[in-house]
């Protein structure tokens, strides 16, 4: 079973690594899975618990992207949402693959409703210096278009779909 080593930082200094099992690799898109673990509450999406301790995920990491997408499921294996985290980068070394977090993340319903989270963070992060206005904008940049290409049906990539 092929392994990717997922370094995933988020600022000022946290640090999430470990390696996760490759469902596919296809050069600049890494499919991969993984369970959700050390959690401390369960995050819920306008009041329905969306992802806790034990539930599982597909992630496509996508290369060169300011995004990756996690296809969420509860631990009955029943399909919660697409999590969408907004990203400074994805970096790909061989079996390595580097991502910088920017706050904003994006919550889709399987009946398509979305939601923009952690607005607050981000601002946050702006007002006590952690981050700089260009990047502040690059992410509420990014969370926009990834919106309103959700609303107009080009999102997320059909690549999500098939695995």
């Amino acid at each position: 079973m092929k392994r990717i080593h997922l370094i995933y930082k988020r600022i000022p200094n946290r640090v999430l690594e470990r390696d996760d099992e490759v469902i596919a690799d296809l050069g600049d898109v890494i499919v991969a899975r993984s369970r959700f673990e050390g959690m401390l509450v369960p995050l819920k999406v306008n009041g329905v618990k969306v992802i806790d301790n034990g539930y599982g995920m597909v992630y496509f990491a996508f290369v060169g992207e300011n995004y990756d997408i996690l296809k969420v499921y509860d631990r009955e294996g029943n399909f919660k949402g697409l999590y969408i985290d907004v990203l400074a980068y994805t970096k790909r070394e061989g079996s390595k693959l580097e991502m910088l977090d920017l706050f904003l993340d994006i919550f889709v319903f399987p009946n398509g409703e979305a939601f923009l989270l952690d607005e607050d963070e981000l601002e946050m992060a702006l007002n006590y210096g952690l981050i700089d206005r260009k990047t502040f904008d690059l992410a509420h940049s990014v969370a926009r278009d990834i919106l309103e290409k959700l609303k107009r049906g080009e999102f997320p990539p059909e690549i999500v779909w098939r695995y």
